[in-house]
């Protein structure tokens, strides 16, 4: 029995980086990555301008003994009278694996710089630099000289906690993006690349050995197809009737610690109800497959303000997963459109007009309304 409970911790310790072994943790893949884009890639801060800030609650595995329970939030500003042309943003996440035993929070600033290209093309360059703190509640532990055969955990234990409770390191990412657009403006997409955790931190407790977090790669790729030319909702459900049918098509890839997966699938927006369907997949290790269904509300409150409400469950359709009740997840978004410090916000009034002989309002190039 002790044997057996020493070889269980070490394996639980180890699967998140508290003594090195084979074993590497992975960052949180949300179901919703198209309501994290930061998280993602940091070139979308300011992607368009106003403020915007997100907020999302993962619960995942909610029928097994002990489910997993993550937040994050963002706020980014696009303001095309910044220095660099792009914008500015922070970003915050925190979950608790293990029981609750582990704590992981990180916090960043992020920064985007806009390069137009062409009238209908733009690109941006994000940098993200923060902190990624880990924490273990050892004091919950109970370990094996602590248990009688008889009595359960009676004794007091011999075991010394490790050099610190509390992990703290600097973290960095860099990613880039193309924006497009065809000339009538009812196809506007982006394709973009991150690395996340470029130095690999060393997130262990031990001082005598290291624990490199490992480094993400991000691949990406979004789409949104208008059916028609349409006219703005000011006055949610009332006005919505006006929009036109909107299709929203993405992938997201990841490789991270030798592990690949890939999330495809699309969503509709019409009369401000979002329905959607992605398929997220692990292409290595032990083989994965969910069904991750969405629906959301978009209500106007002004031609410039906004707020969207998000929630998907993923359906597990094969793996070792199965019987764990998938994962909820519910995101939501306050939009500013024309929020600005220096005068560089936009909205619905500024913009590129596309079109024969498109031209440019307020000076910034390819400014697409968010999905």
């Amino acid at each position: 029995m002790k044997n057996c409970f020493r070889i269980s911790l070490v394996l639980f310790l180890g699967l998140f980086g508290i003594v090195p072994n084979s074993f590497s943790q992975q960052d949180m893949n949300y179901s919703q990555y198209f309501s994290t884009p930061i998280y993602y890639n940091p070139a979308f801060t300011g992607i368009n301008t106003g403020l915007r800030a997100r907020f999302l609650f993962r619960e995942q595995w909610p029928s097994a003994p002990i489910d997993y329970k993550s937040y994050y939030f963002s706020a980014d500003i696009g303001d095309r009278g910044l220095p660099g042309a792009g914008g500015f943003g922070i970003q915050i996440t925190n979950d608790t694996p293990g029981a609750g035993l582990i704590n992981n929070f990180s916090a960043a600033l992020t920064i985007g710089v806009r390069i137009p290209i062409t009238s209908f093309m733009v690109s941006q360059i994000g940098i993200k630099a923060g902190i990624m703190q880990r924490s273990v509640n050892w004091t919950s532990l109970v370990f094996a000289d602590a248990l009688d055969a008889k009595w359960g955990a009676v004794y007091q234990t011999s075991f010394v906690p490790p050099d610190a409770n509390k992990r703290t390191v600097p973290d960095f990412g860099i990613g880039g993006i193309l924006q497009f657009s065809n000339q009538d403006g009812n196809i506007t997409g982006n394709v973009g690349f991150a690395i996340d955790h470029i130095f690999k931190p060393d997130v262990g407790f031990l001082s005598t050995g290291a624990m490199p977090y490992p480094r993400k790669w991000v691949g990406h790729f979004d789409m949104v197809i208008s059916t028609g030319p349409g006219g703005g909702s000011t006055g949610g459900m009332a006005r919505a009737t006006d929009e036109p049918l909107k299709i929203n098509i993405g992938g997201l890839y990841q490789n991270q610690a030798g592990f690949n997966s890939l999330q495809v699938g699309l969503n509709l927006l019409k009369y401000n109800i979002y329905l959607g369907a992605w398929f997220k997949t692990t292409m290595s290790g032990i083989p994965n497959s969910v069904l991750a269904i969405t629906a959301g509300y978009k209500y106007n409150f002004y031609d410039d303000m906004s707020l969207k409400f998000m929630y998907s469950y993923d359906i597990q359709i094969s793996g070792a997963l199965q019987g764990t009740g998938g994962a909820h997840e519910i995101g939501l978004a306050l939009e500013f459109g024309s929020f600005s410090f220096f005068g560089g916000g936009g909205g619905s009034n500024t913009g590129f007009v596309p079109g024969p002989g498109a031209r440019m309002r307020g000076g910034s190039a390819l400014e697409c309304p968010s999905f």
